[in-house]
């Protein structure tokens, strides 16, 4: 039941089983057809507009001397929406209803699925008899409930993607992944951004040392952050749209042309008929499952966004693979979130894996941890582009890699030796001791590993 991340590819690894499938699915996330939240108004389009403004914005830097820099700042931004769009579905027919019609052992049909039982699912008049049963559903924008949000036209994430007009002004509500993407993105095609936090901080639960960087680095791009914002209420006009809110505790009221709440998501449940069999939620309403993607009825799984936080695609798919596995294959394969990655799009990337070093203590594990600056790293130096840091989280007595923390051009890249360092267990020693290649970014794993030894401030290139 779905057609994002999950349902494909627990679909394709049932079809590859041998085993005869039917997805169900039909939009429940607006701006949404096959392939799900991703592909439609997730991280395709969004990423492909991000790399458009961080590329406008390296114009405007005038990075290097000696260039002729001829550009007067404008975007039409219907032309790189149209663009996008373009994009997007030549990957839903590609990497979508191409894949789809070439699975000999799986039948699509278009439509909201419904429970009748454990092993009956309703898709209108049509009554499905299976043995086994995934939910992946996925998830849609969540805004808050706030007077007066009923009487104005706000942006989500979904919408906010179809703009074909810049809009001169905008309040960006939430200052997690979405909401500091958006604001960026926004921010270097020229409006004039406020973005707007519940709480202390941007990102909460990361590490303080990429919070406090990236923090900074917004603010002197000239994004407005305020944190400890209370909303209470939001009003419009036509032109403009008024928050009524407090920050720190002071009375304010904001103004913008438009308002975009990134402020979390629900899951897309309300056709599913779960009371029916009695399918365990939680209080925000997502499906609950264990590590093996089960739920609590017998023969029924859930995986991907549907399931909660963290909401990733990749992570979708692996869980859509792995409840499959254990339906039709009889695994007893389990998910780790501890070795799954992270990211945020924002111009430095931010990424994570594993433990922080505040998770760590609270493991009441013996831990140390070092951060290195970016500018340390020669190849930043080369580029140009030295904003950022890596911090490495390591159990003090045995070295063992706990946790990686990057903010740094293409951390999402980089991320990965890491996420190979927490899953496997490897030690800082171990990097240290792999040759990387000079200069790359990527080098910069191995001296945040070198610097827990020692100052790497007065060390030469490559010294091991």
């Amino acid at each position: 039941m779905g057609q994002g991340s999950a349902a494909f590819a627990a679909a394709i690894k049932a079809n590859g089983l041998g085993k005869k499938t039917v997805m169900i699915g039909k939009n429940a996330t607006e701006g949404t057809t096959l392939g799900g939240t991703c592909l439609n108004v997730g991280c395709v389009p969004s990423k492909r507009l991000i790399t458009v403004a961080s590329f406008l914005e390296s114009l405007k830097d005038r990075r290097f001397r000696g260039i002729d820099y001829k550009f007067n700042g404008d975007v039409e931004l219907g032309a790189i929406v149209k663009e996008k769009d373009d994009l997007v579905n030549g990957f839903r027919q590609s990497k979508y209803s191409n894949v789809l019609a070439g699975l000999e052992n799986v039948t699509y049909i278009e439509g909201f699925g419904s429970l009748k039982s454990p092993n009956i699912v309703s898709v209108g008049k049509k009554e499905i008899l299976a043995k086994k049963i995934l939910i992946a559903t996925g998830a849609r924008a969540s805004v808050p409930d706030v007077k007066g949000i009923e009487d104005i036209e706000y942006l989500t994430n979904e919408t906010a993607l179809k703009l074909k007009k810049l809009p001169k002004s905008m309040i960006v509500v939430g200052g997690r992944a979405l909401g500091l993407e958006f604001a960026q993105m926004f921010n270097r095609f020229g409006s004039k951004v406020t973005l707007l936090q519940r709480s202390s901080t941007i990102i909460p639960g990361w590490e303080p040392e990429i919070i406090n960087h990236l923090t900074k680095y917004l603010r002197e791009e000239g994004i407005n952050i305020q944190t400890n914002v209370t909303l209470n209420e939001i009003e419009g006009d036509g032109g403009a749209v008024r928050l009524k809110c407090e920050v720190d505790g002071k009375a304010s009221v904001l103004e913008a042309e438009k308002v975009l709440f990134a402020t979390g998501r629900k899951p897309n449940i309300e056709k599913l008929n779960l009371d029916t069999i009695g399918i365990r939620q939680n209080k925000a309403g997502f499906v609950e499952v264990d590590r093996g993607m089960r739920t609590n009825i017998e023969g029924v799984y859930a995986a991907g966004d549907v399931t909660g936080e963290p909401m990733l695609e990749t992570l979708a798919a692996k869980e859509g693979t792995i409840a499959t596995l254990n339906a039709l294959d009889g695994a007893k394969k389990e998910i780790n979130l501890l070795e799954v990655p992270k990211a945020i799009f924002t111009d430095p990337e931010a990424a994570s894996v594993g433990l922080t070093d505040e998770e760590a203590a609270g493991k009441k594990i013996r831990c140390n941890c070092n951060a290195l600056p970016l500018e340390l790293v020669a190849k930043a130096g080369i580029v140009s582009d030295t904003k950022g840091v890596i911090k490495i989280v390591i159990d003090n007595k045995s070295h063992k890699i706990l946790g990686v923390h990057m903010l740094a051009p293409h951390a999402a890249d980089l991320i990965h030796e890491g996420v190979l360092a927490v899953k496997f267990g490897l030690t800082i020693d171990d990097i240290i001791d792999t040759v990387h290649v000079f200069p790359t970014l990527s080098e910069g794993f191995k001296l945040a590993a070198q610097a827990f030894y020692q100052d790497i401030s007065k060390l030469s290139c490559c010294t091991e």
